[in-house]
């Protein structure tokens, strides 16, 4: 009878469990989707929610008259591709800091924090101001689709050399990691800065953009050459989950439980430069999104990346969401850039996360 009850006990928990991860998820999805009709509808021209519903039905049933309508071009146009990319970039963010995460073992790690995503800025802006002489077509301006190739391989770069000044005898040392990755930051932002010295005013234009981080360039263009890169990322990235769990015990109880080390870690800084290189390409350094969501997550649902991966695509989407609506209305009619306000977010939560009492700095 005890043993019939314990694991009543047992399945009832996990059943518990199950249903607050399914509200929990359904609950973000409806956030998400009121605050993508609020952004479809928030500008310039202001569109009322049941309008832009309206217009969004008539894309799906091909109704062209409300296509060409004003309220149609710049739902569809203007403000729909801004919304996916900002969806997406949100997404690519809070997953690679969760990835992050679990390849450090630590709650510290992100990658604008530790210098992976000035990496992968310095390297976009060297596509900019070197490609234009490089590879630039007759107008002069390098091909969009050359930025997130340069950026993927600056992140990369900037992750393995991480990893490999962090990481001594299978232990990562997290001071060292912050050290290196506060170096590789401000390496990045020299060299970043080297380059707007020798820039044109054009050139020097874009650059500030990648600075700041902002999606009032998102275009159907952008769209098209991000997603094909950040869609396979968010889709593989579960296949991860069990070996980052078993990481969690350390690499070698990892190796010991039938887990790739190796090829796992590799993996994932791809997966991270990846994602990371085509986010900054599109908009730019957007900072801290990699270290709130998952971590937030991890505070409310624990550590296992079967639920912790998903959910953070999911929660980054939302976040980048909301913060990109507040950054369009909270100075309209102008336009206040994206990373500013997610770095006046994620900067006292990063250093709340720092003064917690249970969290120490392992040397």
């Amino acid at each position: 009878m005890s043993l019939a009850a314990s694991q009543a006990s047992v399945t009832g928990l996990f059943a518990a469990r199950r249903r607050r991860l399914a509200l929990a998820a359904g609950l973000l999805v409806l956030l998400l989707l009121v605050l993508a009709v609020l952004a479809l509808g928030v500008g310039a021209v202001r569109i009322a929610p049941g309008r832009v519903i309206e217009v969004l039905g008539a894309a799906l049933s091909g109704d062209r008259e409300a296509l060409q309508s004003r309220e149609g071009l710049i739902v569809l146009s203007i403000r729909l591709p801004r919304l996916l990319l900002g969806a997406l970039i949100g997404a690519a963010l809070a997953v690679s800091g969760a990835l992050m995460q679990g390849l450090f073992r630590n709650p510290l790690a992100d990658p604008g924090l530790v210098g992976v995503s000035a990496g992968a800025g310095l390297a976009a802006a060297a596509t900019i101001v070197l490609g234009d002489r490089l590879f630039g077509m007759a107008s002069g301006q390098t091909p969009f689709i050359l930025l997130p190739i340069g950026a993927f391989f600056g992140g990369l770069v900037s992750t393995f050399v991480l990893y490999g000044i962090a990481t001594r005898h299978g232990r990562t040392s997290v001071a060292i990691m912050l050290l290196a990755g506060v170096a590789i930051g401000a390496f990045a932002g020299a060299m970043t800065g080297l380059l707007a010295y020798v820039s044109d005013d054009r050139q020097l234009r874009d650059l500030t953009f990648w600075s700041l981080g902002s999606l009032s360039g998102a275009s159907w263009t952008k769209l098209t050459v991000v997603a094909p890169l950040v869609l396979p990322v968010l889709l593989a990235v579960p296949m991860l989950a069990r070996g980052l769990n078993a990481l969690l015990l350390g690499e070698a109880e990892a190796y010991h439980l039938g887990i790739a080390v190796q090829q796992l870690k590799t993996l994932a800084i791809v997966m991270v430069a990846i994602a990371v290189g085509a986010s900054v390409a599109a908009a730019g350094v957007i900072g801290f999104v990699g270290i709130v969501v998952p971590h937030l997550l991890r505070l409310m649902f624990g550590p296992d990346h079967r639920m912790l991966l998903p959910f953070s695509a999911l929660a980054g989407a939302t976040l980048l969401t909301a913060a990109d609506l507040v950054a369009r209305v909270l100075v309209a009619p102008a336009e206040l850039p994206i990373g500013i306000l997610t770095a006046a977010i994620g900067a006292p939560f990063f250093l709340w996360l720092l003064l917690g009492r249970d969290r120490t700095l392992d040397s």
